[in-house]
């Protein structure tokens, strides 16, 4: 009797959990959810076809790093719904390698950062970019900072594949990206990517490489804003 139960009790929750291992992407209309209108669009927030932008760093006794662009991109990457129906074709043909060469095995974190901050308009839903692991068992992270200035940092996955492969992140509620006092200003700020490198293959030379930030954000309080409304700017 007491298996029956326990059995029972098991495929309700591997039916319930989705424990089979089925990857699900967040519903950028449904999360956050805080107004009664909303007008999401898919943004691209960079392309990374100015290497001049970013800086990669890993700290002095971990290991040497350097960062360049190389022809290329995902061939499964589809266009923005909004520069298809404007006619804009915007140029798509590089993509951001870095290089690390490890000294010794160990904990090191890599890092790849724009030269300022990155604002994105809006109220930020998701957050995705291309990027080729290599296979490694490395941890991905975006670094962002809030409206008030807050540093936060959401995983976004492994690297343990192979080939393109877009990793997509969810900007919890909890997050500050406005004031309700204020509305000239909203949204979030990148600061860039960090790598929580995996020890046991902290070894060798190791090669990721990026493509096409962008995010899922909803513009309705930019688009409702007063014109006649001062900026608090002064």
């Amino acid at each position: 009797m007491n298996k029956t139960v326990f059995l029972v009790v098991l495929v309700t929750l591997v039916f319930a959990t989705g424990a089979f291992g089925q990857e699900t992407q967040p519903d950028p209309a449904a999360f956050g959810l805080d107004s009664a209108q909303q007008n999401l669009q898919e943004i691209s927030i960079d392309r990374f076809e100015d290497p001049g932008f970013w800086i990669s760093s890993i700290a002095a006794d971990k290991g040497l790093i350097m960062h360049r662009r190389v022809a290329g991109g995902p061939m499964d990457k589809e266009p923005i719904p909004a520069e298809v129906e404007a006619g804009i074709e915007p140029v798509d043909d590089f993509v951001i390698g870095v290089r690390t060469d490890f000294y010794r095995r160990g904990a090191a974190t890599v890092s790849l950062r724009p030269v300022r901050p990155i604002a994105v308009p809006g109220i930020v839903k998701t957050l995705s970019v291309w990027v080729v692991g290599r296979n490694f068992n490395h941890r991905l992270s975006i670094v962002l900072e809030d409206y008030f200035g807050n540093i936060n940092v959401l995983p976004m996955g492994r690297l343990n594949f192979s080939g393109w492969k877009q990793l997509t992140v969810a900007v919890p509620p909890t997050l500050m990206q406005r004031n309700p006092h204020y509305n000239t200003e909203t949204g979030v700020r990148i600061r860039g990517f960090v790598i929580d490198t995996a020890i046991e293959e902290t070894y060798g030379t190791y090669y990721v490489y990026f493509d096409d930030l962008r995010a899922v954000t909803d513009l309705f309080g930019e688009e409702s804003r007063d014109p006649d409304d001062m900026v608090d700017n002064w």
